[in-house]
């Protein structure tokens, strides 16, 4: 299965002045395979160690940061020979050990020469635990599920993949017929590795779903695993609403949706756990269109997405004859797995930070706000060809200085204010404008 992140993995390995690297992401996204495909690839061997539930390893970490000691004890541990510049180092599970994650700062200052990879899951809540992570002394890249430019590759059309790169509008207006059905079946199947490959082994849709299912209950269990009682209860309320949220035409997080009489501070920390774990996408409200973005957020008004719209599929139980089977889905669910395909491909594929705007005292929203480069763009989605922008418009006429796009089933259309970009089209960002 072809990741588009392993092209920066290979400069990566390439760097003269390489720092050992991290790689973030949720579980189950495929970090472990990337990085041992990399050290497939572009290593003479890969020296692999998994830190979970693996005490002896993490003894060695304990033990202090002399690296040839620690080199020494991953040879004994994986049987092989670890050289400088030919053997990949793959720290696996990193966050199981805080001193590990440490060690890579000496890494980095005494041994540069060892190329070292560390993967995990839950470093946001490391890290915020005060694990002493190496700032400045790691890059870091982020993983995602695939994205649909990635899961067109992965289904066999890496033709139509290579046409939404182009950017030929015309082209890819007259092959709407088959990115359509193609972006449905993304919508069940969603970008998780293992669910893609189950589906792709026989070309069943439920096989997806039953690998969906199993990931979600993996969740659940990190949840319970790594908070207390009290916070687990909140953290999973709060996880499960998040179909229902997304699913109401107001798509801001409301605590009383939860339970009546919930308050914020009870659900705050297993929200923050869940987007520091990587399952969760928040989206912040933003007072004005202003750049950056980032000083305008208010922490108190969000959205919370998920991290596939297929596992939003398989937590709202929707079924395969409703997603792919016609055009209902673009009625059902009140276009929630549209915008949870938008935030996905924003953050992933074209590697953005999505905020949305609402008026406090009318019902005018703006669905996303993005920066790129130099301009702030105002994104609605629309699941069908429905061309009525009525927000769009008037946030336009009262802030000129930002582009307007909207997103729909549409074809590519440019007018005088806004242009329409079809949603199978919309990681190209050359055709915003």
């Amino acid at each position: 299965m072809e990741r588009f992140l392993m092209e920066k993995l290979v400069e990566w390995k390439s760097r003269p002045h390489r720092k050992p690297l991290i790689l973030n992401g949720a579980r189950q996204v495929g970090k472990t395979w990337l990085l041992k495909e990399l050290g497939r690839a572009q290593f003479e061997n890969v020296a692999y160690v998994n830190l979970d539930d693996n005490p002896q390893m993490r003894e060695q970490f304990e033990l202090g940061y002399d690296i040839p000691r620690i080199v020494s004890a991953i040879q004994f541990e994986t049987g092989e020979v670890v050289s400088k510049d030919g053997t990949l180092i793959i720290l696996d599970e990193i966050q199981a050990c805080p001193k590990a994650l440490t060690s890579l700062k000496y890494f980095c200052e005494n041994a540069p020469e060892y190329a070292v990879a560390a993967a995990g899951s839950l470093l946001g809540i490391t890290v915020h635990e005060g694990s002493g992570y190496p700032v400045g002394k790691v890059n870091t890249l982020d993983l995602y599920p695939l994205s649909f430019r990635e899961f067109l590759v992965a289904t066999g059309d890496r033709a139509l993949c290579d046409l939404i790169d182009s950017g030929n509008t015309d082209l890819i207006d007259s092959f709407s017929s088959k990115f359509v059905p193609l972006l449905r079946q993304y919508y069940y199947v969603g970008g998780m590795p293992e669910a893609v490959c189950s589906f792709l082994e026989r070309g069943l849709l439920d096989d997806a779903r039953e690998v969906q299912l199993e990931i979600l209950r993996g969740y659940e269990r990190d949840i319970s695993k790594h908070l207390g009682r009290t916070e687990t209860e909140y953290a999973l309320a709060a996880w499960r609403s998040i179909p229902t949220h997304l699913g109401r035409e107001n798509k801001k997080f409301v605590f009383s949706h939860i339970a009546s009489g919930a308050r914020a501070r009870n659900y705050q920390s297993g929200i923050t756990w869940l987007t520091q774990a990587g399952v969760s996408t928040l989206v912040r409200r933003i007072s004005k269109p202003g750049i950056p973005l980032a000083p305008y957020a208010d922490d108190t008004a969000f959205k919370l997405f998920l991290v596939d719209v297929g596992l939003l599929g398989a937590m709202a139980g929707l079924d395969r004859e409703t997603v792919v089977g016609g055009s209902r889905i673009f009625e059902e669910f009140k276009g929630s797995l549209t915008e949870q395909y938008i935030c996905q491909q924003l953050v992933s594929d074209c590697g953005l930070v999505p905020y949305y705007w609402s008026a406090e005292n009318s019902s005018g929203e703006i669905d996303f706000l993005v920066q790129g480069a130099n301009n702030v763009y105002a994104i609605e989605v629309k699941a069908e060809e429905n061309l009525r922008a009525k927000s769009l418009r008037s946030f336009k006429d009262s802030h000129p200085e930002i582009k307007a796009v909207r997103f729909s089933l549409s074809g590519y259309r440019e007018q005088d204010w806004m242009r329409n970009v079809p949603l199978y089209a919309m990681p190209n960002m050359d055709l915003w404008g």
